[in-house]
This record gives structure tokens, sequence and C-alpha cells, in this order.
């Protein structure tokens, strides 16, 4: 016990702080989490981003992702379909994304990076429960790949939104 003060802690006191991806920042900044151990890929990616005016976080494991997530709503999320799978090749990154509530995961534009799978393929993507697929040999126009897709959604959810919204 402190003078005068109780040695309790508090809720507030048992939180960890220093996990956050972020400290302040403006309500209309768009964020962006790049789940990618390939460092040419990540920092590829990274780099478009932040020209398209992203503030960027690259965890290196999936539960420094999850630590991560619990502070912040992504705008965009990129996620390798063999980041941090280990011996069991399960990536939990996306299956704690999969099991999101939806009001919760609309929030996050998510980005399927992959070995297999065809640029913007949709059928892929929404098997997934991902917003876009990009190939890994299409990595170099991330910028405008990830423009175009998200111009896309935000005109076909436009009116959806505003509801929700009102």
């Amino acid at each position: 016990m402190t003078e005068g003060k109780p040695d309790v802690m508090t809720a507030a006191d048992r939180i960890d702080y220093s996990e956050r991806p972020f400290g302040y920042i403006r309500p209309d900044s768009q964020t962006a989490m790049i789940c990618e151990q390939d460092s040419v890929i990540r920092d590829l990616v990274e780099g478009e981003l932040k020209k398209m005016g992203f503030l960027t976080v690259t965890p290196a494991s999936d539960k420094e992702a999850f630590k991560q997530m619990g502070f912040h709503v992504f705008s965009v999320i990129f996620i390798d379909e063999d980041f941090d799978a280990g011996e069991w090749e399960t990536n939990n990154v996306l299956r704690y994304l999969e099991n999101l509530d939806m009001d919760i995961r609309r929030k996050s534009y998510v980005v399927l990076v992959s070995q297999k799978l065809a640029t913007m393929d949709s059928l892929h993507a929404f098997n997934k429960s991902v917003n876009l697929v990009i190939n890994k040999r299409d990595i170099g126009g991330v910028e405008k790949i990830l423009g175009q897709a998200m111009a896309e959604h935000e005109d076909f959810y436009r009116l959806f939104k505003e509801k929700i919204r009102k």
C-alpha cells in the first residue's frame, strides 16, 4: 500500500497497451495490417500501401496479429495463405477472421495473397471468406489492383452502408 492508496489493481491497470499497433490516429486514417513472412513481398506491399496513404503494421506471427486486432479494427488486412501456418498447415488468422461477427468483419477489407489462386478470382475469394485474392506473381501491381477492387467494393456496398448508418 502506498501513501493513502490501497494496492488494488483496476481493470484498466491490467491491460497491457504496449502491443497497440498505433498511438492516437485521426478518425479518417486508413490502416493496414500485413501478415506476410516473405520479407520481399512484405516490404513491397508495405511500400505500396504507404504510397496509398495507409498506416501499416507487420506482425511476425499470428499471436502478434491477434494482439493488434484486439486493439484496432484495420481498414485493410493483407494475409498470406501460409502465414504462420506451422506444422498443422492452418492459418489461424484466416480462421479468426472467418469467425468474426459480421458487424466487425465488414469494417475490414481482407486480401488473401496466394501462390496458387488467380488474382481477382471472386469465387475463391468468397470461398475463403476474403474480399480479394492477389496472386504472388501480380504482387507488384498492389496499388492498382487494390485501388480498383476497393472502389468496386465501395460502390457495391454504398447503399447498404448508408442504410446501416441510418
